[in-house]
């Protein structure tokens, strides 16, 4: 089955549901009778068994394609597969997955829209049936008469891209175009005209799904630079313009109906589970973005393995809820909204487009998520509302939030396990103090949090424990599918990303006499490589298939991986010191409560120097940072005697007390530090904060650090020429 290299090969193969059990109970030196005893006693191999079960039946239609390589960079091209003898999981196509998912969970509610007050819910039969109505929709599609092309449809391995907020259009439209045999390719709602036009060029989209009328206007910009767009179609609010080839959702989806079932079940049926079926395209903060390929495994795989890593449970046990609001362009909240919401029968509610705006909250609240996925941005603004909410308590009030707050610190901080029994002190101020602080931010029956896409601060962590919430975060890349390490409720430990997803493997490159090394990824996650990109593929992966990560590392002796920087953000200093940043930046934040973002300066300089950003209000509508200044920071200004509101009240040097304050925490931080080299000498409060609009965050709010550089290049000489 298996070639000498650790990778599945190119013959197709299939196994019954009783040979994979002789196979397994073999290789772990057990009879089949002792084997299937095992399962019943522990709930993780059950589930490994059901997957065997509903996998039979279809794996005839598992094969693979051809394939030579562990990577490519065609649309078209197929990939061998990294396997580890641990990982019993067959390789499965999307549809086999979805199609196994509607026979355990057809009558379960799966996804949820808010219309006209109230939820409207359908099933995952009903769920099933919407992707293929829009399969067979993208497969009818006709070109122009006016052009030249007489193609009709969606064409194999093009794509269908979607820009826009989360919605159950957008999921139909994803899945959809998979099962017609094209790539899904999200585009993030927030990028330019330019920026959209690179993404549906590059990826060779037949078809546009926008949003709204802000997001047509932007396609309609570029539109006649794409000659492989056959159609746009707007899935929320009317189309108010007559085009040729602009369908509104209604007409999109009756598009279809003359094309026969049995046509759309020979498209899926030649789908192989080691093809490409997602494109996830990077930000771009170093050079232009990079279509990440995924395959049909990757998906499959990556949502099954990684959830269980997760604790996420089967939907015909106990059904979990999450609200889908993350952008849907980037792997993190794909694979926990969308494809893990498949593979495990979970309820997905959709979030008002506003709502990192502030409605998530009102979200959260009304639908009583079992689990929650943020950035580190979203629970910091979680944590500064409920920040907020104590600064307008009564003195007595004040003080008992704190003092619960610190119990439940306390208790966190000592490693409380999940099988220990919670101290009785903890129980009580959880009861009458936590439970309610939670209830405010929608929490009141959650039991799973979770965090992605960029580190968490170690203040917001802190923060959380003290409400008795343990944020489990998770490490990966688009490149590994998403996660690669995850903590969860049997893998936790302070301020580490968890242990490797079984099946997978990692390794330290290079690594210093500190422990660290570069993170390198191995497994069935890891990507099939960039979009017509092989130096770029080949700088990523090495010749045995390793995924160099570009992020510096650490590991403990009981395999709990902590991320210390990142090689390409590595400040090297004039005298040769490497000093990565993100330790430093996040000290200081920690030292300088009114700090909202901090900059580290000094690649190739002679010192460090840092550029900085005060807690603000943002804009509702357009989320730009205001003058105006954050309750938080204008509560801290107050307690120091300062009369500051906003930010133009301080920079500058004008408030002399909160420029005291910021240079006493930044002594602290220098106090602290392994070296003279380490140490910030100069500093500057910018007039503004960052912001994805301002361009100096990106879409999942991550720092851009090139982009900083270059828009605030002025401020950054000053600190060298005075």
């Amino acid at each position: 089955m298996f070639t000498t290299d650790g990778t599945i090969g190119s013959t197709e193969y299939s196994q019954n549901h009783q040979e994979c059990i002789d196979e397994t109970a073999d290789s772990l030196g057990l009879s089949a009778q002792g084997f299937m005893q095992s399962l019943k006693k522990d709930r993780d191999k059950q589930a490994i068994e059901s997957n065997i079960k509903s996998i039979q039946g279809i794996a005839d239609h598992a094969s693979l394609a051809p394939a030579e390589c562990l990577w490519t960079t065609e649309a078209s091209g197929s990939v061998k597969l990294r396997i580890d003898e641990t990982c019993l999981q067959e390789p499965v196509t999307l549809h086999q997955m979805f199609k196994a998912s509607v026979e355990r969970y057809g009558d379960l509610w799966a996804l949820a829209t808010r219309k006209h007050g109230a939820w409207e819910k359908i099933t995952f039969s009903e769920y099933y049936r919407c992707c293929r109505t829009a399969a067979r929709s993208f497969l009818k599609i006709v070109m122009d008469v006016l052009t030249s092309c007489t193609q009709l449809g969606l064409e194999r391995f093009h794509s269908v891209a979607i820009l826009g907020f989360n919605s159950a259009e957008w999921f139909f439209s994803a899945v959809g175009a998979i099962f017609a045999g094209g790539i899904m390719t999200g585009i993030y709602a927030t990028n330019s005209p330019e920026a959209c036009h690179y993404i549906a060029s590059d990826c060779e989209a037949n078809v546009i799904v926008v949003e709204n009328r802000r997001q047509l206007d932007k396609i309609l910009q570029v539109k006649g630079r794409m000659p492989h767009l056959k159609a746009i179609i707007q899935y929320s609010e009317p189309t108010d313009m007559s085009l040729p080839n602009l369908y509104s959702w209604e007409e999109f989806m009756a598009l279809g109906e003359d094309i026969p079932e049995k046509d759309l079940d020979d498209v899926i049926n030649s789908q192989k589970a080691n093809q490409c079926c997602v494109l996830i395209y990077t930000s771009g903060t170093t050079g232009k973005p990079k279509g990440v390929m995924l395959s049909h495994d990757n998906i499959t795989w990556t949502a099954f393995q990684a959830s269980r890593m997760g604790d996420m449970q089967p939907g015909d046990v106990r059904q979990e809820a999450v609200v889908s609001y993350l952008p849907l362009s980037h792997i993190a909240a794909q694979i926990y909204d969308l494809w893990t919401g498949i593979q495990w029968g979970e309820l997905v509610y959709f979030a008002q487009p506003d709502a990192l705006k502030g409605s998530l909250v009102s979200t959260l609240k009304e639908v009583h998520p079992t689990s929650h996925m943020g950035v580190p941005r979203v629970w910091e603004k979680m944590m500064e509302k409920i920040k907020e909410g104590i600064t307008h308590l009564g003195y007595v009030k004040k003080k008992l939030v704190m003092w619960a707050m610190s119990v439940s610190l306390e208790a966190q901080q000592r490693g409380i396990s999940k099988s220990e029994e919670r101290p009785f002190l903890l129980n009580m101020v959880d009861s009458l103090v936590l439970e309610k602080l939670r209830t405010e931010l929608g929490f009141s029956g959650c039991q799973k949090f979770f965090s992605g896409a960029a580190p968490l601060a170690s203040e917001t962590l802190a923060f959380f424990l003290g409400l008795d919430i343990r944020l489990y975060e998770a490490y990966g890349m688009s490149e590994s599918s998403g996660p690669h390490f995850m903590s969860g409720p049997n893998a936790y430990r302070l301020s580490s990303c968890g242990k490797v997803i079984p099946g997978c493997k990692f390794k330290l490159d290079k690594e210093d006499a500190d422990g660290n090394g570069e993170v390198c990824l191995w497994g069935r996650n890891i990507f099939m490589g960039y979009l017509n990109m092989e130096d770029k593929t080949r700088e990523a992966l090495d010749e045995e298939g390793w995924l160099h990560s570009g992020d510096l590392g650490k590991a403990d002796e009981d395999g709990f991986l902590y991320i210390t920087g990142r090689m390409k953000e590595l400040i090297i200093t004039a005298g040769g010191e490497n000093i990565p940043p993100v330790p430093i930046e996040d000290a200081v934040k920690k030292e300088i409560p009114i700090i909202s973002n901090a900059m580290l300066i000094g690649d190739r300089r002679k010192f460090l120097s840092m550029l900085l950003t005060l807690k603000c209000i943002c804009n509702a509508e357009t989320m730009e940072p205001m003058d105006e200044m954050s309750v938080e920071a204008v509560e801290c200004c107050r307690q120091l005697g300062s009369q500051a509101l906003r930010v133009s009240d301080i920079i500058g040097g004008k408030d002399k007390v909160v420029y005291r304050l910021i240079q006493e925490g930044i002594d602290r931080v220098n106090s602290r530090a392994t070296s003279n080299a380490q140490c910030i000498q100069k500093w500057t409060v910018l007039p503004r904060d960052f912001s994805v609009s301002g361009g100096e965050l990106g879409p999942t709010m991550k720092l851009r650090r090139p982009v900083v550089l270059e828009l605030y290049r002025r401020e950054i000489e000053a600190f060298y020429t005075e």
